[in-house]
């Protein structure tokens, strides 16, 4: 399999047809790669797990985003945890009454990488109201009280350095961050991969907020295609509190993210139910 990159897992594994190795380094965190592919674009490997494909990273930007920042009913300032590749902050940028963004990254050369490989995600690395931090974010949230309206946790998966931000204890410290009526989310894993993580993310974040919320998107990138993230909520419900006024003026140009999309996120199988009463 000379010509595929894989991730690959104890029981399976999965894969992309490779046109050519862009870019293969190991930087202080972690090892990075980026290939080329014909029918997904450039893909980003963070030790060998698929980050995103230029041709779907569109679906988990969106979903990670604009679900919470048409719940909150005026949020000004955000801050993301993760996120390097910027796609996150892409998105939280198209809303006009963001007045700025923290974004705490971990590793400085996935930030550079992905200005050189993803232009598309990462072009709004630079803007003016952007921050961005080359920390900890464990360590930078347990530092605020009551700063933020909003937080996203765009991690990669809770192995290595982004292990800690799914315990109880991260969650817990991102809410006294959070200003009285803040919202958390972060992406929760897959309910059908490593469903033990799932169910860990979405019952620590309960334990820390009053109102908690768990919702899905389809993402071709990971694994079996399921995705799920985790709102936490200080007082704004994701399906009483949408903000139309806000989603009708603002006519945000998005692929996947609608205002049915956003109702319907929240529909959860039964399955998915069971595991996280």
């Amino acid at each position: 399999m000379d010509n595929w990159a894989v991730e690959k897992h104890d029981s399976f594994m999965y894969g992309f047809n490779v046109k050519e190795v862009l870019y293969e380094k190991k930087s202080r965190i972690q090892e990075i790669k980026v290939v080329a592919t014909e029918r997904y674009g450039n893909i980003l490997f963070l030790d060998n797990c698929v980050m995103l494909s230029e041709k779907w990273e569109f679906i988990y930007h969106e979903m990670i985003a604009h679900p919470v920042l048409f719940t909150h009913p005026s949020p000004k300032k955000v801050l993301i945890i993760g996120g390097g590749d910027g796609g996150t902050l892409r998105e939280v940028l198209k809303h006009p009454n963001i007045r700025s963004v923290d974004m705490v990254e971990i590793d400085e050369d996935v930030v550079n990488v992905c200005k050189e490989y993803f232009p598309a995600v990462s072009k709004q690395i630079n803007h003016s109201k952007a921050n961005i931090l080359i920390e900890d974010g464990i360590k930078f949230v347990a530092n605020k009280k009551n700063e933020y309206d909003i937080i996203l946790i765009d991690s990669s998966d809770p192995v290595g350095p982004a292990e800690g931000l799914f315990n109880s204890t991260f969650y817990k410290n991102a809410m006294e961050s959070l200003r009285d009526d803040g919202i958390l989310v972060a992406q929760s894993e897959s309910p059908f991969f490593e469903m033990s993580y799932f169910k860990n993310a979405v019952n620590n974040i309960k334990k820390a907020f009053p109102i908690s919320m768990t919702y899905t998107a389809f993402i071709p990138d990971y694994p079996f295609g399921l995705w799920s993230f985790t709102m936490g909520s200080k007082l704004y419900d994701p399906l009483h509190n949408f903000n139309k006024d806000n989603f009708e003026k603002y006519k945000l140009a998005t692929k996947y993210y609608n205002q049915n999309i956003h109702f319907a996120a929240f529909s959860l199988p039964n399955f998915i139910k069971d595991v996280i009463k």
